[in-house]
């Protein structure tokens, strides 16, 4: 899988992945490494889950989730629209989705937000020549997540029925380019460098505290650090 995505993207950039992911499906087949009896095609049922608030959650993961969220989507989401032409106001944006995620995050709708690669996709001039027509690309997005979401235990099957080497390799190969670009940014001011490496490090190791997860931590320390830096960089030491 990983001199399939590195050769394809020499010659087909655009389907590195899911020519990766095909070589490995099919090398999954011929070793006999494909549990298809594990899919499941059965639609998705609704049922009601009594939401119950958790401080270590919120620490945890609703706060740097959101940070991250605000960061990696909400900004990048409105670069994208405003490179491609499309020069919106951004406060009924972020006040509505905002709002959306306040009101239904307890009952599992806590991902509202404007999705960068959703619409790095859908705003450029590969979804529609003409700027007026590109958000038919959107429509038809929210109806491909629609009908995911209708059959999200088969999306949750096919994670069983391949085998996890499969599944860990073509998550690592198509957040590459995601990681390299944000390490970059991250790493790109001397200031910035330890803070930023720590908080990555952090988060990466998975460690757990006081009950807290490492994505927490992560935030906390590269905070912590940036501000140690920032003081010592001030007083000239």
């Amino acid at each position: 899988m990983v001199v399939s995505f590195f050769l394809a993207r020499r010659i087909l950039p655009r389907y590195a992945i899911p020519i990766s992911l095909a070589c490995g499906i099919l090398w999954a087949f011929a070793d006999n490494q494909l549990q298809i009896d594990a899919l499941d095609w059965t639609p998705a049922m609704p049922i009601f889950v009594m939401p119950e608030f958790s401080l270590a959650a919120m620490l945890g993961v609703g706060i740097p989730l959101f940070i991250v969220t605000l960061s990696s989507q909400n900004v990048p989401g409105l670069a994208v629209l405003r490179a491609n032409g499309y020069h919106v106001n951004a406060s009924p944006l972020i006040s509505w989705t905002g709002g959306l995620g306040l009101v239904l995050g307890p009952f599992g709708g806590y991902a509202f937000n404007l999705a960068a690669i959703t619409a790095a996709i859908c705003m450029t001039p590969d979804a529609d020549p003409d700027p007026n027509e590109r958000w038919r690309a959107s429509v038809w997005a929210g109806i491909f997540y629609v009908f995911t979401g209708l059959f999200g235990a088969t999306v949750v099957s096919m994670f069983i029925a391949f085998p996890q080497v499969l599944i860990a390799t073509i998550a690592g190969l198509a957040l590459l380019g995601t990681i390299a670009g944000g390490l970059h940014t991250a790493l790109a001011e001397n200031q910035l460098r330890e803070a930023a490496l720590v908080t990555f490090l952090t988060t990466a190791s998975g460690m757990t505290l006081l009950g807290l997860g490492s994505a927490f931590w992560g935030l906390l320390f590269g905070l912590g650090l940036h501000r140690l830096n920032g003081v010592a960089y001030n007083r000239g030491i």
